[in-house]
């Protein structure tokens, strides 16, 4: 094997790992490897423009923000 390395985890880490295997005889190395290129194609999806997690999110926020801020009790003390 060519430049490898140890690593410690924590045994719920290597138990998760191992639930993620695709078979049996996959590799952890071969399991992170999916789980960074997973992480990798939703960075790209979430920072591309327009994108549809961009618009969701920000509607969502909208809405809490017109909830936490549009009421009474702020524009009675606004008044004051």
């Amino acid at each position: 094997m060519k430049d490898v390395t140890t690593v410690q985890l924590r045994k719920s880490v290597v138990r998760e790992l191992k639930a993620m295997k695709k078979y049996p005889r996959q590799t952890y190395n071969e399991v992170i490897i999916d789980l960074v290129k997973q992480s990798k194609k939703i960075s790209k999806q979430k920072s591309g423009e327009g994108s549809q997690y961009d618009e969701f999110l920000h509607s969502a926020q909208k809405l809490k923000m017109k909830e936490l801020w549009d009421n009474e009790e702020d524009e009675a003390w606004e008044n004051a």
